[in-house]
């Protein structure tokens, strides 16, 4: 299925540029020799950000630990910091003019540092401080830095050796997807990323042979992978990181499972393109559960949206992305791509009155929900993408045409101009938190008035 510019530059954004030196240093200090004690006095900070990794003189790191903190929802990237002392009036709200090391290419609230590169003296002997702070799309901080975080590490090998995936599916409402994203944290010094799915759990773990039971692969420089393939039954998919030569780096994830089993009883699903798959913010996607509306949901719901769909390729793959599931109730919300690129409002109320058809066709009770407005200029500014003339009058009629059927006014529940505020939907299109709360309370507000009839 053809993928649109914009889902392709947004996933490229996520790319977490995490790349490290080869050489190991030969004057590693030896192990064993005492940590001398803290006495460095580490300046208070009021950032709402956290360390959730520590490490202190009685616990020490491994020489490449990964950092973690907690996760801000608002944040497009973070800044890192590290240091070997701390530095003399050290400001919560500017960058330091004398850390070890810095990096801006952090798109996930953790990082795996390899300490043999960065600060090898301090693998027996000197303490480390890092903190983090959030950063908007256009490079400005929306946050003050993170507390100082005192890092004691000795020189033994790391105990993570493969990325670490961090989405948990078939867990909460919203989280079945039929087009799963494949999410994970980087390990140090792989610069892309291969992705197995497999029909069984995997007989070798943790090694870096293909398993028996692959049936798809693919190679990624990125840190979320889409699979363009609707999974339908259980699988597990694992990843591993490689080099510019393709060679591993470490060795596959411990596997994660996932199911979409028609056999479930499903009773609604929900149809659509990429503002009901979930995700934006431009760094989040649909395994980031907070950003989809179904996660908000107060009754479980599969989720049969596929990022980058039209009108027209839904009635294409109504058949065998639906019907499996046999849902009782089938929540649609489709169209946007195709406005914003042009294509009629007649057009669309036809593929939206296919698949109705489709529909009661086959037992399911359709639900239409109304279109969200656009955001032009956002949409420029953060895919460099242009918007056609006429979307605003082409998605005036699509919703005018939605509201003279069985349908939910999720887009009058934003209450919002004609164009869509920023605080809504950063990136112009696929709506943040804020929307997708209020998508899901119209939903919930309303979804009685079908369900039971």
């Amino acid at each position: 299925m053809k993928k649109f510019i914009y889902l392709v530059i947004l996933i490229s954004i996520t790319f977490c540029l995490q790349l490290y030196s080869t050489e190991k240093p030969s004057d590693i200090p030896s192990f064993g020799e005492d940590f001398p004690d803290n006495t460095v006095s580490i300046p208070p900070s009021g950032s709402t950000l956290k360390a959730q990794s520590h490490f202190p003189r009685e616990n020490p790191a491994n020489r490449a630990p990964l950092l973690e903190w907690t996760k801000d929802l608002n944040a497009v990237y973070y800044e890192f910091e590290l240091f070997d002392t701390v530095p003399e009036n050290i400001s919560n709200d500017e960058l330091s003019p004398v850390h070890l090391y810095y990096t801006a290419s952090v798109y996930t609230n953790a990082l795996q540092l390899d300490l043999s590169d960065v600060a090898p003296e301090a693998l027996s002997h000197k303490p480390l401080y890092w903190r983090v702070r959030s950063m908007d799309i256009d490079g400005n901080p929306i946050s003050s830095f993170s507390q100082l975080e005192i890092l004691y590490a000795v020189d033994k090998p790391a105990t993570m050796n493969s990325p670490l995936p961090h989405v948990t599916y078939n867990q909460e409402n919203g989280t079945t997807l039929l087009y799963p994203v494949y999410a994970f944290i980087p390990n140090a010094h792989a610069t892309q990323f291969e992705i197995e799915v497999t029909s069984r759990e995997p007989e070798n773990p943790n090694g870096t042979a293909p398993s028996r039971y692959r049936i798809f692969s693919a190679i990624t420089n990125l840190c979320d992978y889409y699979d363009p393939k609707a999974r339908i039954g259980k699988y597990y998919w694992r990843v591993r990181g490689l080099d510019d030569n393709g060679n591993p780096v470490g060795v596959y994830s411990d596997a994660q499972v996932f199911e979409n089993n028609p056999q479930s009883d499903w009773k609604i699903g929900i149809f659509g393109d990429s503002i009901s798959h979930g995700g934006g913010h431009l760094s989040f996607g649909p395994a980031d559960w907070e950003y989809s509306y179904a996660y908000y949901l107060d009754f479980p719901a599969i989720n049969l949206s596929c990022s980058g769909d039209t009108s027209q390729t839904m009635v294409e793959r109504f058949d065998s992305d639906v019907l499996p599931f046999h849902p009782q109730y089938l929540l649609i919300m489709g169209g946007t791509n195709s406005l914003r690129a042009g294509v009629p409002a007649d057009s669309v109320i036809a593929d939206l009155v296919a698949i109705q058809e489709k529909c009661r066709k086959n037992n399911i009770i359709p639900i239409l929900l109304t279109l969200a407005p656009i955001n032009p200029d956002n949409i420029k500014k953060v895919f460099d993408e242009g918007t056609a003339p006429v979307w605003q009058e082409n998605l005036n009629a699509v919703n005018d045409f939605i509201r003279t059927q069985p349908h939910i006014d999720t887009a009058a529940a934003l209450n919002s101009p004609p164009i869509l505020p920023t605080y809504y939907g950063m990136d112009g299109l696929h709506g943040d938190i804020p929307a997708k709360k209020i998508y899901a309370q119209a939903i919930n507000d309303n979804i009685s008035q079908f369900v039971g009839k």
